[in-house]
């Protein structure tokens, strides 16, 4: 064995192992304990989950019940001075420098283990070793990357221990929140930081996940991509992954003018598909219409006014809601059209005391909509009536 370890490697060939071992980490993360333990969207076969925890306990320390209460936490009280990791409280800046010991701050919570960890094995490897020696596991990798990889080990060690704090705990749960692009307007300040998502394995998608949070899949948009849904398709296909939930995606059926309960259960399983069709279909074009006096004007104002419509009220501050407010006061048919949006909005929130009488409630909202005049929102309201879910594509 030379001082370069019994593999003997050079500079680039320890940089890419170091690549490759970072990366078994991240799926290891995003395949096991994200969707498969937190949300239950796939089954892992025995020998792949038990892989990931025993490669976990030697790069991360981490147990999975504490891992899955944490995330739990987060999804149940997302926004608020309840949830452990988030920049829109606590600051951005924080939550990336910080996330790893706001991880374990919220991992050492009795009640947090207790309300949002159940359902999570707690066999005997996990009793006797994985959580009852933490810092062994640590210790035998570093270990092993000596022996591998001789004078570049600890490098590579710190490397791999770093990995998980820098860009879940902080990149992942502080960047998701704050910069990026939305496709959905979810209740949370969620956000897709980047549309491939390679690096960290499809946690860059954060923004669809928070839409569907019980999908094994978080690419969306057809140029998007998720390096998990492809590991999950490969597991599948030698039958170490079964999918048990992904996005739906309503299908509008052509020639389909009759509301029913599949184009009720289409509206509200896909709801932020349609909120989402609604402010590309309805929203912008009478945006455009209303506010665009000439080129500059658009750039400058309407994209703006775009966004601000966009938002949930829940999200907006004293300020924007005051701008939003005027907005809508001089412009009557915007006005209109964003008022429908949020009747749209409470009928799947709604609690009617049958789906005849949701049922009900959505007829009406369509027939009101169609008799406003906009030629915009009469057309959604149209396409809404073919809604179903029957030959749905996954989303």
């Amino acid at each position: 064995m030379t001082l370069y370890g019994i593999l003997d490697l050079g500079v680039w060939q320890a940089v890419l192992v170091t690549l490759v071992l970072t990366h078994i980490t991240i799926a290891a993360v995003t395949l096991f304990l994200h969707r498969s333990q937190a949300h239950r969207a796939l089954d892992l076969h025995p020998i792949v989950s038990h892989f990931f925890r025993f490669w976990l306990w030697l790069t991360t320390g981490m147990v999975t019940r504490e891992w899955v209460a944490v995330h739990r936490r987060h999804h149940a009280r997302c926004e608020t001075a309840l949830d452990p990791h988030s920049p829109q409280i606590l600051g951005l800046r924080k939550v990336l420098t910080e996330g790893a010991e706001l991880y374990a701050e919220a991992a050492g919570d009795p009640d947090t283990l207790e309300r949002f960890g159940k359902g999570i094995g707690n066999d005997w490897i996990e009793r006797n070793l994985y959580s009852r020696f933490r810092w062994q596991g640590l210790a035998l990798m570093l270990t092993i990357d000596l022996l591998l990889f001789g004078l570049y080990g600890p490098v590579i060690w710190a490397v791999q221990m770093l990995w998980i704090p820098v860009w879940a705990a902080g990149v992942v749960n502080g960047v998701g929140h704050a910069v990026g692009y939305r496709n959905f307007e979810s209740s949370d300040a969620s956000t897709n930081f980047l549309p491939w998502g390679i690096l960290i394995g499809g946690e860059e998608l954060h923004n669809n996940h928070h839409a569907f949070p019980s999908s094994a899949r978080f690419s969306s948009k057809w140029w998007e991509f998720d390096l998990g849904w492809l590991y999950i398709r490969l597991l599948g296909m030698v039958r170490l992954a079964k999918v048990r939930h992904v996005a739906p995606a309503p299908k509008i059926i052509a020639g389909k003018h009759q509301l029913d309960l599949d184009t009720l259960s289409a509206i509200i399983l896909s709801r932020m598909h349609v909120i989402a069709r609604y402010g590309k279909k309805v929203l912008a074009p009478v945006a455009n219409a209303e506010l665009c006096r000439d080129v500059n004007h658009c750039r400058r104002f309407v994209r703006q006014s775009r966004k601000l419509l966009a938002q949930e009220g829940a999200r907006l501050d004293a300020s924007a809601r005051l701008r939003l407010e005027q907005l809508l006061a001089q412009h009557e048919t915007l006005a209109t059209v964003y008022q429908f949006r949020e009747r749209l909005r409470e009928i799947w929130e709604r609690r009617a005391p049958t789906q005849e009488a949701l049922l009900a409630v959505l007829q009406d909202w369509c027939q009101q909509a169609e008799a406003t005049g906009i030629q915009a929102l009469e057309r959604f309201s149209q396409d809404l009536r073919g809604y179903s879910l029957a030959g749905a594509r996954a989303a």
